[in-house]
């Protein structure tokens, strides 16, 4: 073997390894990406904008108190309190996992006494599985309003169910959390609608 042949040998044995090294570097890539951030703190272009115009009928057939549950109309996000506006389904396993916590923030001081208020976008139900799922869990919402189509959520820049919003006096959506509250983010969430509401 030549003394050419010895120094380009090590050459062609790193060019057969350059695409495995690649694809390596590509996976820890991914799985940092994966791992490392938080999938709820994806950003929308609606932050700081103005919420949509849009009215939302009532859940049929929904009662609070005896009285009927009222759907959603622009002025309502746009009335002087916080508004907490949680988009939620009854095929939706993760909204039933955070609905414990959205009930416990139904009964917090702020929302008693009307600076804050919880509202549910009901996205792509059944009217009476809708009913039904409030029934067994709990009603925190103080009006309901339905998209059993999806195209108002879609003015909403809703991925899926669950998302929730933080929307401020003036109806600016000051916060998007995309997937599931935990116990801790539900709280966070109710401590800047007391903040923002001050």
């Amino acid at each position: 073997m030549s003394e050419a042949d010895l120094t380009t040998a090590p050459r062609r044995n790193w060019l057969h390894l350059a695409p495995l090294a690649f694809f390596a570097l590509l996976a820890l890539l991914f799985l940092f990406r994966l791992f490392a951030g938080d999938a709820s703190r994806v950003p929308s272009a609606l932050i700081g904008k103005p919420s949509p115009s849009l009215t939302l009928p009532s859940l049929e057939g929904l009662l609070r108190d005896g009285r009927p549950v009222p759907g959603i109309a622009p002025a309502d996000l746009r009335d002087g309190r916080v508004t907490i506006l949680n988009v939620f389904a009854s095929w939706c396993a993760p909204c039933r996992v955070e609905h414990p916590f959205l009930v416990e923030m139904a009964t917090h001081e702020a929302v008693r006494t009307g600076r804050v208020q919880v509202m549910g976008l009901n996205y792509k139900d059944e009217p009476e599985n809708a009913r039904r799922f409030l029934g067994a869990l709990g009603n925190p919402y103080a009006a309901v309003g339905t998209d059993r189509t999806g195209r108002s959520s879609i003015e909403w820049g809703v991925y899926g169910v669950p998302e929730t919003f933080l929307i401020g006096k003036d109806g600016t959506i000051l916060k998007k959390h995309i997937g599931q509250l935990t116990e801790d983010s539900a709280r966070a969430l109710l401590a800047e609608a007391v903040a923002a509401a001050r």
